[in-house]
């Protein structure tokens, strides 16, 4: 990367990231405050501190509070995930989404739909999409390292890409030749929190806490990582290691988010390059920096993902392709163009 950081001093850092916290907090409170129904700030508060039952205070406790928190934590995962595969891959466009592993959850989730159909409890569907996305990983790595040459970024994307495309190819066919599993994973598969479950959102926390709490302990292996091979083991770096805890931190976080709200796209690698503008390429801010931040952007992704048309909601997984796409094509231009 040849990208300056627009923060380049440890305390400009630390501002950053207070900045950065304060985003998420009003994030959170626009999520809880704005939509179809609109509420003050007191008729939340009193929703738990003076609960009476009403329609008001009903919303907000089983509907805007639990989607806030599962939309910070599904960003918060993505976000880490994608910083995750870049440094991994050394590639500015890996991400969950582009390279097949959220394809692959959902296949498995939409394929247990079709034989089984919707009888199974959330814990069964949690481990279905991490083995999904597990199997997918493994395979689109395992494939793009095979022949000649080993790895390239072009390989892993054209790999990651043709599975992702399989994966939609099936779930497409399970949901034609079934009325039960269209219904099933139609809205879901669009990506979206609007029927978030907050029990189903304490299920999988402690999963994707070891997660995170995982990622932030490789942050120095992801910056020796991120210079090389041949540097990292000359510096004594275990690669192999690196590489099999890196996966499966990013298994667990897209796995996860997938089983919450289906596969939401382009989050991954939309929020690791922000961050990288602000601070640049070291992991041990780039990291927390892409939790918060990409938290925040799901969070006000869903915000306008009510308001995009008129008296209807649309999934959050359309707003981040929306918003995704044209970002997207600026940084393979960039790309293109040796600036990336």
């Amino acid at each position: 990367m040849n990208m300056t950081s627009l923060l380049s001093t440890d305390k400009g850092k630390a501002a950053g990231f207070a900045g950065a916290l304060a985003l998420l907090i009003v994030s959170a409170a626009a999520s809880v405050l704005f939509g179809l129904r609109n509420f003050d700030p007191e008729t939340v508060i009193q929703a738990y501190t003076s609960y009476t039952g009403s329609d008001e205070q009903l919303i907000i406790r089983t509907s805007r509070v639990p989607r806030a928190l599962t939309a910070a934590l599904i960003g918060c995962s993505l976000a880490v995930s994608g910083v995750m595969l870049q440094a991994m891959t050394r590639n500015p466009l890996a991400s969950p989404s582009i390279l097949g592993i959220n394809a692959g959850a959902a296949l498995a989730i939409v394929s247990m739909l079709y034989w089984y159909g919707a009888v199974f409890a959330f814990a069964d569907l949690m481990w279905v999409a991490f083995v999904g996305a597990g199997v997918s990983a493994c395979l689109i790595f395992l494939i793009a390292t095979a022949g000649k040459g080993g790895m390239t970024p072009i390989k892993l994307i054209l790999t990651g890409s043709a599975l992702a495309s399989f994966a939609s190819s099936i779930n497409s066919l399970f949901m034609l030749i079934s009325n039960e599993t269209l219904e099933g994973a139609l809205y879901w598969l669009a990506g979206s929190v609007s029927n978030s479950n907050l029990s189903h959102t304490v299920q999988l926390l402690p999963y994707m806490a070891v997660a995170l709490v995982m990622a932030m302990l490789l942050t120095r292996s992801l910056n020796v990582m991120a210079m090389g091979d041949d540097v990292a083991k000359g510096l004594g770096q275990r690669m192999v290691w690196v590489k099999v805890l890196t996966l499966f931190v990013v298994v667990l976080l897209a796995g996860g988010s997938v089983a919450l709200a289906g596969p939401i796209s382009f989050v991954g690698i939309m929020i690791p390059h922000i961050s990288r503008w602000l601070i640049g390429n070291d992991h041990r801010w780039l990291l927390p920096y892409s939790a918060v931040l990409g938290a925040a952007f799901l969070l006000l992704a869903d915000v306008l993902s009510r308001f995009l048309i008129h008296a209807k909601e649309v999934p959050v997984g359309v707003t981040t392709a929306i918003l995704g796409v044209p970002f997207v094509v600026v940084l393979v231009r960039r790309k293109a163009l040796g600036q990336v």
